[in-house]
């Protein structure tokens, strides 16, 4: 599917989906950590801090303090790399997938609205 989209659309999706957001799911990301998440997410593991701190052109303890927000409301989970320790790995969680889901459905339905609202009337 593609969808031409002026500025003030694109804008306009993106505000009716993050105000969706956070009417309807509850937890509030800063765009750092929905970035974060996102990648997480969407790009193929293993996810270290390491890697996520050189991703973003952050330092590591930007992405730990993230990653810490986003362990306690429980959508992500780190774990010791047991091939080297000094490593770090960031797992997905069933409730982060879910979290993630819902932030796709959402997007969905708001592109839907704003592609019916620009339909011309018969």
């Amino acid at each position: 599917m593609s969808l031409d989209l002026r500025p003030s659309e694109a804008l306009g999706l993106w505000h009716a989906a993050t105000l969706e957001h956070v009417q309807v799911i509850g937890p509030d990301l800063t765009i750092r950590q929905l970035a974060i998440l996102l990648h997480i997410y969407l790009a193929a593991p293993p996810h270290t801090v390491r890697g996520l701190a050189a991703m973003l052109g952050v330092t590591k303890p930007v992405i730990t303090r993230a990653l810490d927000t986003m362990g306690h409301m429980g959508l992500v989970r780190r774990v010791r790399d047991e091939r080297d320790r000094r490593n770090v790995i960031i797992k997905r969680t069933v409730d982060g997938a879910l979290f993630v889901e819902r932030l796709g459905d959402i997007i969905i339905t708001q592109a839907k609205n704003l592609k019916s609202a620009e339909a011309p009337l018969s």
